[in-house]
This record gives C-alpha cells, sequence and structure tokens, in this order.
C-alpha cells in the first residue's frame, strides 16, 4: 500500500478513503479503470498526445527528462509518476505545477465517489484523478509513468498515445509480473520484456534501448502483433558517450547533445531514450537546443541524488537512492566503484537484500539497517550476521565515524521519501 498523509485536512480526508481502499484477491486486467473512467465521462480519450514510459528501471527519469525538454521548448506539460516521495501530490503534475491541496481533495472525491461500489485500486483512483484533471486543463503534452508492469497497469487505457518508450529491463515485482500464464513467455526476463511491452498501441512508436536477445525477440513480436512500429537502440537509433558529450543517431540525422547533469552514467541511456521518443513521434516538435536544455535541468529526487546540507545532512556527502532490485544494485556499484561508502539500508520485506549488498561489497565501509516507517522490511539480520540497526536514519548516520568517507541511503523510494522530508527537501 502506498501510504500518503497530507497536513491538509481535506486532503487527508480522501487519502483515508484511499488507504480504506483494497483490491479482490486475484484481479487483474483493466475492467476496473475502464468503468471508473466511463464513469467520468472517459477523460483518458480526451488527453493531449501522451508519452506513455514503462521499464524496471530509469522510467521515472526518462520521465523526467521528456517533461524538461517539451517544457525547454515552450510546451505545458502534464505528468503523472509513481510513487510519490513525500507528498501525494507529487503523482499529479497539472501544466507543470503539482496539483493544490484544494484542488486535490476535490478531485479525489469526485473520482472515489463516482467509483465507491466498484472497489478501485488506490492506483487506479489515482490515474483516475490524473486523467481527469489532464483533459480538464489545457496542456499541450501529457508524459505519463507506467506503476508497475505495463499490460495491465491502470494507465494502459490510453488508446493513441504520441509514442510509448521502455527503459532498462530487469528482474522485479516477481509475485506480479512472473505469474504463470499460458502464452505467456517462461523465461523470466523475455516475461518482463512481454509485459512491458503490453503498453504498446497500433501506430503508435514504440521507442527502446538495445536489450539480451530473448527480451528483443519478444518486444519485437508485441510490436509486429499490434502494428506498432518499432524504434530499438542499436537497430533504429544510438547514442554514444564522446568528449564532446552524446553522439545521438537515427534516420532523421545526427545531434551532439550535453552529458546529464542528473548523476550516473546510466542517466545517459535515459536521457537518450526520451530523445529517441520526440524523434520518432509527429505530435510535439522539439528542437536540439530544447533536448539540450532539457537535458541539462532535468530533475529526479531520490535517484543518486545528492544532499544539500540540511538538518540530516549537515556537513557530510550524503547521497540518496530509492533503488531497491538487482539493476539498481549494479548501477550503485558501478557510480562508487573505487570509493569505500557507508550504506545505510532499509528494504521492504519482499525485496531481496542481496540486491544492493552483492554488487556493492567492493565499496562498502560499513552497513548499517533502519527501519522503512509504516511497511513491513527486513531486520538488520537480512543485510549480514553483524551489521547493526538504529531506530532510524538520523540514528544512523549520528553513529558513523567522521571519517571523510562518503554515506549512501537507499533500498527503498518509501526510506528516500522520509530521507528528504528530515533534510527539509520536499519536491516541488
Amino acid at each position: 500500500m502506498d501510504f500518503a498523509t497530507s497536513a491538509d485536512p481535506a486532503v487527508q480526508r480522501q487519502l483515508d478513503r484511499l488507504a480504506a481502499l483494497s483490491v479482490p484477491e486475484g484481479r487483474i486486467g483493466l475492467d476496473t479503470i475502464r468503468a471508473l473512467l466511463g464513469r467520468l465521462g472517459d477523460p483518458h480519450l480526451r488527453l493531449p498526445p501522451a508519452f506513455h514510459v514503462a521499464g524496471t528501471n530509469g522510467k521515472g527519469s526518462t520521465c523526467a527528462f521528456l517533461r524538461a525538454m517539451l517544457e525547454a521548448q515552450g510546451y505545458r506539460v502534464h505528468v503523472t509518476t509513481s510513487p510519490h516521495l513525500v507528498r501525494y501530490n507529487e503523482r499529479i503534475r497539472v501544466a507543470g505545477e503539482l496539483i493544490s491541496d484544494d484542488r486535490l481533495a476535490e478531485l479525489l472525491a469526485e473520482v472515489l465517489d463516482a467509483g465507491a461500489d466498484l472497489d478501485p485500486s488506490f492506483f487506479e483512483v489515482t490515474i483516475a484523478a490524473a486523467f481527469l484533471e489532464f483533459a480538464r486543463v489545457p496542456a499541450d503534452a501529457c508524459v505519463i509513468e507506467v506503476g508497475l508492469g505495463g499490460r495491465f497497469d491502470a494507465t494502459n487505457v490510453l488508446e493513441r498515445p504520441a509514442a510509448c518508450g521502455i527503459a532498462s529491463l530487469g528482474i522485479d515485482h516477481e509475485r506480479f509480473l512472473l505469474v504463470p500464464e499460458q502464452g505467456a513467455p517462461e523465461k523470466p526476463l523475455a516475461r518482463i520484456a512481454f509485459e512491458k511491452a503490453g503498453i504498446a498501441k497500433s501506430g503508435a512508436p514504440l521507442v527502446t534501448l538495445s536489450y539480451p536477445q530473448d527480451p528483443k525477440v519478444e518486444i519485437a513480436r508485441v510490436a509486429r502483433s499490434t502494428g506498432a512500429p518499432l524504434a530499438m537502440r542499436g537497430q533504429a537509433w544510438e547514442a554514444d558517450v564522446t568528449d564532446h558529450g552524446v553522439e545521438y543517431r537515427d534516420r532523421h540525422g545526427s545531434l551532439t547533445l550535453p552529458l546529464p547533469n542528473l548523476p550516473g552514467a546510466h542517466q545517459v541511456e535515459n536521457a537518450a531514450l526520451a530523445v529517441a521518443m520526440l524523434r520518432h513521434q509527429r505530435a510535439a516538435i522539439v528542437s536540439q537546443n530544447a533536448m539540450a536544455a532539457g537535458i541539462r535541468t532535468a530533475q529526479w529526487p531520490a535517484r543518486l541524488q545528492r544532499l544539500a546540507r540540511g538538518p540530516l545532512a549537515r556537513r557530510r556527502e550524503v547521497w540518496l537512492d530509492g533503488g531497491h532490485n538487482p539493476d539498481a544494485g549494479a548501477m550503485l556499484a558501478r557510480h562508487f566503484a573505487g570509493r569505500r561508502v557507508h550504506l545505510i539500508v532499509g528494504m521492504l520485506a519482499n525485496k531481496d537484500p542481496a540486491a544492493l549488498i552483492a554488487p556493492m561489497r567492493p565499496s562498502l565501509a560499513s552497513v548499517t539497517a533502519v527501519p522503512v516507517p509504516v511497511h513491513e522490511h527486513h531486520p538488520p539480520s537480512a543485510f549480514g550476521p553483524a551489521v547493526p540497526g538504529t531506530r532510524d536514519v538520523p540514528a544512523a548516520v549520528a553513529a558513523l565515524p567522521d571519517d571523510g568517507l562518503p554515506v549512501l541511503i537507499a533500498g527503498s523510494l518509501y526510506l528516500a521519501g522520509e530521507v528528504l522530508r528530515l533534510n527539509g527537501e520536499t519536491p516541488t
């Protein structure tokens, strides 16, 4: 459950109603979200051109690059992403601004009242609310992040997106995405690709990174069966890091673009995917200058974010990342390769502690386990036999030696949201 609280009483009343929702055991499919949207006048059919992004890791960063590039061109952009870090409002950005408390309270009440007998989920209500507001407020484009998977995600009611994108693929959410199903691929990564590619729509470009053979074949098969023009990296487009930045190439020509300001080598791929999505669609003209400006200015909290000096970080070098799966662990290991780092980790009980600990082991000066507030989480022993635990992140930071080594807080986006709150860095 994506717990949410608000200082605004009117919003909190609706968040309490959201928190009481539950999904009937075994329910799957898009029937409920379609019924709910139908009662609201089918707002998903009246959206501005939408850019729909799936992926195991990197889809949120790709959305951030898309938004920044479109806004640099002067467009008004609606955005819905998940989960929120500190405030529920982060999930719904209307024409460039986080939705206000007053409007959020009214909107959630309208959607919850309309679907009272449908038993919708937390996420279905959220997406219905976002799409309802996006259809009412004028804008030039929408950026829509898939919540989980793709094929049966509530966002997948979109019928005519401007472009669909798939970021990196990895094993995550196995309980939902790897359930045996007749006709679905049996190999895990191919099955993940099958689920993500489920967002493909006839006539809408499906723009992807490059993947190992099994998922690559599966994505190509889904694209053919749906009639989605496939633009895969290595076939339809390419991007390489050079001394001058990023050299991007496709059938339209080549571009020289800057390296992203977002930390991590993996952000080059996410930025390039956003560029490729814009280059393979026809709904919005975005210049090379706007793409470059978006690459420089995009922000995406809690993804290899260096915390500002604040109540928690103070004078230390403190990094924050919500990653919790093997791909995230590999990315963090690459970023801190050759450095020693103190890891403060908190992970939900349904995640694998080795996903972060194993790849980062050569860089770990110490490991301290902390709880993930209001969620079931792993105890310290899950991260190693001698790993100590503290009651919270401030206590963990205070217990570290003053040795000048950087600190990484990682393992959960829910934990990341608490860290941002404690350091006074609420996303805006």
